[in-house]
């Protein structure tokens, strides 16, 4: 059970809730106005108008801090992502096409300020076409076999699962992962969003996995904790993992997109949510962000089908990885979010030709699901390395006489757990 906050805690986040409300800051006594900056930059209500009135007060303390996350005005409300630094962050693009120009191109306004790693599929032939000015480093086929070696024979980098290698080689804390057949979407205003941005706000500011907040994400700009919310669970937990969705394309599964062709996402939702713990979701890599230091472990390219495709409708590798995550998730008790933010997904692939590859996953997800519904992780797992092992052997045990599939996923999660650590010096 957790200690009932003090008076003082309520008093600084009721502060923070009613900022607004104030206009000078001298009455504050010296040692809650760090604080008191801090909580704000935590709730994501940090605006110039705001910082003005922080660095009136004169105070050192507070000046040096503003300082050291190199705060400048001036500055439009937002969220925290100004206490995230550049270099804290890589995004991965897997390509499966050969031509990333028009991709590149849409993304340059919000790549521009990031390092990104472009992972070849290691089956695609033709040369990448990739415009200039971007800060990237490309890794192809020569790179995978060089630094995977023959260490992983059972781990494979082809299609979707390339992005994996990516993973693997970053050294940032936090990975967004975009695939090359989105661009960024636009809100229901019609301006462009900034995908980036949100993916780092999701990550950066608490997840509320253990009791579900009515008005979405709390610590989103205009929404705040309902009546009834427990106090002692305000303060919420560090999120592992951001689940952005798509317009144009939803992530149907084969047979429902074969049925309905002509369905299509036109909803933008501008919201996000924390997943409640215990409950699974399909994550989908075409859209994701994760702190790779709580996390990065557990996404893993284990689970392949016996006729998997480089096509949307023909893999499952990113719903297995999604539930190994929840459940580490849930387990070292960490957040999921799923929501903004959106992207725009162009059309790829023929729905009714892809049944014929997917149709084996659709039937064993039926096993799958329960599975990890009912999977609870020992107190002695406590890194999401020990999670990934004992998920494994739960695998191989449960699942392994069900389908050999299971044996070799289990096998293959063994595997990638030693190269993580080998080619991350752990």
């Amino acid at each position: 059970m957790r200690n009932p906050p003090t008076l003082l805690s309520l008093a600084i986040d009721s502060a923070v809730l009613n900022f607004s409300r104030i206009s000078d800051l001298s009455f504050v006594p010296d040692h809650i106005l760090l604080d008191l900056f801090q909580r704000i930059l935590i709730a994501g209500k940090l605006n110039e108008k705001i910082l003005k009135l922080f660095i009136a007060t004169g105070k050192e303390e507070v000046l040096s801090f503003i300082e050291s996350l190199n705060i400048r005005q001036p500055l439009v409300p937002v969220l925290p992502t100004i206490i995230i630094k550049n270099d804290e962050v890589d995004i991965v693009i897997g390509a499966i096409q050969s031509d990333l120009t028009s991709f590149m191109e849409a993304w340059r306004p919000f790549f521009s300020n990031f390092h990104l790693i472009v992972v070849k599929d290691p089956e695609l032939k033709e040369e990448l076409k990739i415009p200039g000015g971007f800060n990237l480093h490309v890794y192809t086929k020569s790179d995978i076999d060089r630094v995977v070696g023959l260490s992983a024979g059972s781990i494979s980098f082809a299609g979707y699962a390339c992005r994996y290698f990516g993973y693997l080689v970053s050294r940032k804390k936090y990975i967004i992962s975009v695939d090359d057949d989105c661009v960024p979407a636009k809100n229901s205003r019609g301006e462009l969003i900034d995908p980036i941005s949100q993916h780092i706000i999701n990550l950066s500011t608490p997840a509320t996995p253990f009791f579900f907040n009515t008005l979405y994400d709390p610590y989103c700009e205009g929404a705040d904790f309902v009546r009834g919310y427990p106090f002692s669970l305000r303060s919420g937990v560090e999120c592992g993992l951001s689940c952005g969705l798509w317009l144009n394309l939803a992530d149907f599964d084969a047979p429902t997109q074969a049925l309905k062709p002509s369905l299509k996402n036109t909803r933008y939702v501008d919201a996000v949510l924390t997943v409640p713990a215990r409950s699974m979701l399909p994550v989908s890599g075409i859209n994701i962000a994760f702190n790779a230091e709580l996390v990065g472990p557990a996404l893993t390219p284990a689970f392949r089908l016996a006729k998997e495709g480089n096509l949307r409708w023909e893999t499952v590798e990113d719903i297995w990885t999604g539930m190994c995550v929840k459940v580490i998730c849930d387990h070292l008790r960490l957040g999921v979010k799923s929501g903004i933010p959106y992207v725009w997904r162009q059309e790829r692939g023929n729905a009714i030709e892809s049944l014929k590859k997917e149709w084996e996953g659709v039937k064993l997800m039926e096993d799958v699901v329960p599975f990890f519904q009912s999977l609870r992780l020992s107190e002695t797992s406590v890194t999401a390395e020990d999670c990934v092992a004992e998920i494994a052997a739960a695998v191989k045990e449960r699942l392994g006489s069900v389908n050999p599939k299971f044996v070799s996923a289990a096998a293959t999660m063994v595997e990638w757990l030693k190269l993580w650590k080998r080619v991350r010096g752990q």
